[in-house]
């Protein structure tokens, strides 16, 4: 049988390792409650960390989704905006060239309601060229500032499409793109068949008093108001996947917020029932330490 010989100087590290282990789980609950989190650096749970990281990480991109979305939101309602607003105009327009059809109408009236035509496809020109950040929403991806050529350069007719082909679109979940922009011949028509044109001809016809002319620009205006109604159709249902989108994300950082609670966040209860434990735990090593290390080699000696 072995016989460990123990030494004053033995029991004084031992004690002196003890006491130290005490005082630094005393210390780590002290920082979690000083600094509200659980986790404090990797080293106090690896594992924890990982999730952690994960979970923030989550938390950005959903993040970007909701700014997506927000960006998302403001173009789609400028365009249903502009193009209620454009809907209006072109109704207004065919009212004008029924009016010119009326064979009751003289030069002087046929030449006002030309006029009003006229200010009117201005209007919707400008309309067309509507800009969300700088950027005309009709002009698909152009990195131009117009859609639609306003006849200030001879060279290119008023009302020519001068946009990008190209789709804009916004990411507003994890599997959730949206496209947020309407090209401009998409919903105005191109080359003389465009809604520009058409008020141009209408105009012609109404001031030159021409009947078939007026009938071809009412049925070309009828059809653009069907194809600007189905454009706001199409908007609409884009800003309803976004709404939904939106909640979705909103429920999703909701979710991830708590779970990152639940990781990093200390349970301020608990901890604070801990800290009493390690204070008694500390004190009561502290005393039995003192008492095992009291005697002395002048008590040997008496």
């Amino acid at each position: 049988m072995t016989t460990f010989r123990v030494t004053q100087t033995m029991l004084a590290n031992s004690s002196l390792r003890s006491l130290q282990a005490g005082l630094g789980r005393l210390a780590s609950v002290q920082e979690q409650l000083t600094t509200g989190r659980v986790l404090n650096r990797p080293s106090d749970s690896p594992t924890d960390t990982t999730n952690a990281m994960r979970i923030r990480s989550s938390l950005t991109q959903a993040a970007q989704h909701a700014r997506n979305a927000d960006d998302a939101e403001g173009r789609l309602a400028l365009i249903d905006t502009t193009l209620g607003s454009m809907t209006t105009q072109v109704r207004r327009a065919r009212e004008l060239v029924l009016q010119g059809a009326n064979a009751a109408s003289g030069p002087a009236a046929r030449e006002a309601l030309a006029t009003e035509i006229d200010q009117l496809r201005e209007s919707l020109l400008s309309a067309a060229n509507t800009r969300y950040l700088e950027r005309p929403v009709f002009g698909g991806i152009t990195a131009g500032g117009k859609a639609y050529t306003d006849g200030s350069d001879p060279a290119v007719p008023a009302g020519t499409w001068v946009g990008t082909p190209g789709v804009v679109s916004r990411q507003v979940g994890t599997d959730v793109t949206v496209r947020v922009d309407l090209a401009g011949p998409e919903v105005f028509g191109s080359g003389q068949d465009s809604l520009f044109a058409t008020l141009e001809a209408a105009s012609t016809a109404v001031i030159g008093g021409d009947p078939a002319g007026m009938d071809a620009a009412l049925t070309e205006l009828a059809a653009h108001l069907d194809r600007i109604g189905s454009s706001q159709a199409v908007i609409g249902a884009r800003q309803a996947q976004v709404d939904r989108a939106v909640v979705a994300t909103g429920d999703a950082q909701l979710a991830l917020t708590t779970r990152l609670s639940d990781v990093e966040n200390v349970d301020l209860p608990r901890a604070l029932v801990d800290l009493k434990l390690q204070e008694v735990a500390y004190q009561a090593a502290l005393g039995a330490t003192a008492r095992a290390t009291q005697p002395s080699l002048l008590d040997f000696l008496r």
